[in-house]
């Protein structure tokens, strides 16, 4: 939503509040923190953990290659007066080769991980929406606004803690805890 249209609803939200006569009934306005609903909800921690286990093996992989490499270093450093000329060349080659492979390693698994973490906010995110939304309709809401649109929020009509209850439950029901 760009800003211009942000204004305008804000425009005619506040038209339609201060024009509260008029209307037969009143508006019924909420607010959602959607930082604190992706830091706090158990569906969040999980795809932490999943994330976590999916790549920790790969991770171990990469600390292991960097282990040896410092451990090749080092005998290169250590041991190159004592090596021939030839002997220093091949470590050298083969300590360049094995740097790029290490780099590379680290950056395909780096873009893997960002892909993966990418992919499982988005899947949150269309969560915490579709909950969003079952608490308003059941809550009667007429409007919802969301964290980053907003400048200021009453306590009032902070209803983050409400669907964040409703994220704690609809988890114990897909997880089987009650």
């Amino acid at each position: 939503m760009n800003k211009w249209t942000r204004i305008l609803i804000m425009a005619q939200l506040a038209l339609m509040m201060i024009s509260g006569p008029v209307f037969a009934q009143e508006l019924k306005v909420g607010f959602v923190n959607i930082g604190r609903l992706i830091s706090e909800s158990p569906q969040a921690a999980e795809a932490k953990e999943s994330l976590q286990e999916e790549f920790a093996p790969r991770q171990r992989e990469i600390i292991a290659l960097q282990n040896d490499f410092k451990d090749k270093q080092a005998r290169m450093d250590r041991d190159r007066e004592v090596m021939g000329p030839d002997e220093r060349q091949n470590l050298d080659r083969e300590l360049r080769k094995e740097e790029r492979d290490l780099s590379r390693s680290q950056q395909e698994f780096t873009e893997d991980i960002n892909l993966r973490r990418n992919e499982s906010l988005g899947k949150l995110q269309r969560e915490l929406l579709k909950q969003v939304q079952i608490f308003a309709e059941r809550e009667n809401y007429d409007l919802v606004l969301h964290s980053d649109g907003v400048l200021f929020a009453s306590p009032v009509i902070d209803v983050t803690e409400k669907v964040l209850a409703g994220l704690q439950a609809s988890f114990g029901a897909q997880s089987g805890i009650d």
